[in-house]
């Protein structure tokens, strides 16, 4: 492994966070069109012929493909608004979620009670 640590800064660049949103978009339009039958000859041939009512397979795939889009680079930008500016140029040498230093909780022998007290 290298020796260097990355900051916060270079963790959280906003072009990441667009291809994150990107990914998480185009996988909703694809999922949209595999499950409306967009690929079959059975709704090709209906859309074709003017006979396909509502909205077609492909636009409905860019409406839920952009939705999804908007909804998780909206989520990514409300996450990114926990983190204190503080701290983004500091080095992150430890796993984030863990407690900074928790020190021992005394026993129960210790303290004198017992769990069920």
């Amino acid at each position: 492994m290298s020796d260097e640590k990355p900051t916060r800064r270079d963790i959280l660049r906003p072009l990441h966070l667009l291809g994150i949103a990107l990914g998480c978009g185009v996988f909703a339009a694809v999922v949209t069109l595999v499950s409306t039958g967009a690929f079959t000859a059975r709704v090709n041939t209906a859309i074709a012929n003017g006979t396909y009512e509502g909205l077609t397979p492909i636009a409905l795939g860019l409406v839920v493909g952009g939705g999804a889009f908007i909804v998780t680079l909206l989520f990514l930008a409300m996450l990114i608004l926990v983190v204190d500016p503080a701290e983004v140029t500091k080095e992150v040498d430890r796993p984030v979620l863990f407690d900074r230093e928790t020190p021992d909780e005394p026993d129960a022998d210790q303290t004198g009670r017992t769990a069920a007290s």
